[in-house]
């Protein structure tokens, strides 16, 4: 389950996406996350996903990186899905018993809350799979750069995100190791009572702990031998510029917006 996750992950690549400014791609990300809620019928979301799969297309990374994307949160979708098919009322109803009742309102909730989710997903992913978090970091900063003036520490939050980003996949993969350690010694962690296989988690979040707390602390240390002190008269090797790729990245995001409101109605 754990090599499943792909939050935080970086595929190097060469593509279109790969080369665009990262604050171009953090506000595509969060201006369509927006947008995908103007979507109400079939058309504007059937406009989304075109949108999304070019995007996807063009990065040049295998679709099933996507696919495991969505695997983390599969069960939330699904409860979510469910809640909205079952609790829905309006429209035709197919099904009633007590509470829960099947109506065609329902069903037409639960399946655009559900495109709704795997769009949103597939956008997040492709904006970690294409961007290294050092341009993350980078990105971030620079858009909070104003918050200085406030002496808000900007470059500090942006080094804490890319760094917990970062972790993720690494302490996934950490538990995956531990995982199959105990499993070797007899643990089962996919059977038997809920009960036992709750005691069985025990063992696993201890050593888990302490992995993540030699980690932060061989970091630190990584940081400190290497004279960090803070964003205080830091320079930076690579230096961000805005290209005429990014400006047209985001006139795309206009236009679909255009497209949404045109096909709302």
């Amino acid at each position: 389950m754990m090599e499943k996750m792909i939050l935080g992950r970086f595929i190097p690549g060469e593509s279109w996406l790969h080369r665009l400014d990262p604050r171009a791609k953090i506000t595509a990300v969060m201006y369509f996350i927006i947008i995908v809620f103007l979507a109400n019928n079939w058309l504007t979301y059937a406009l989304l996903f075109v949108f999304v799969l070019s995007l996807l297309f063009a990065s040049r990374v295998p679709f099933m990186f996507f696919i495991k994307g969505l695997q983390p949160v599969f069960w939330l979708i699904i409860l979510t899905l469910l809640l909205q098919v079952f609790f829905t009322q309006g429209g035709t109803t197919y099904f009633e018993w007590g509470p829960v009742h099947v109506t065609s309102l329902g069903l037409m909730n639960g399946a655009m809350i559900f495109a709704r989710f795997v769009l949103i997903i597939f956008m997040t992913t492709l904006l970690t799979l294409t961007t290294s978090p050092i341009e993350l970091t980078d990105g971030i900063e620079s858009m909070l750069a104003l918050l200085r003036f406030v002496r808000f520490p900007v470059h500090e939050l942006a080094l804490m995100l890319s760094i917990a980003l970062r972790f993720i996949p690494t302490l996934m993969d950490e538990t995956e190791k531990i995982m199959k350690a105990q499993k070797a010694r007899g643990v089962e962690f996919s059977s038997g009572p809920l009960k036992e296989r709750m005691k069985a988690i025990v063992p696993l979040l201890v050593p888990l702990f302490i992995s993540a707390f030699k980690r932060a602390e061989d970091l630190a240390i990584a940081m400190e031998a290497r004279g960090y002190r803070g964003g205080k008269g830091r320079t930076k090797f690579r230096l961000l510029a805005w290209r005429f790729s990014d400006t047209f990245l985001l006139v795309m995001m206009l236009v679909v917006t255009a497209l949404l409101v045109w096909l709302r109605s």
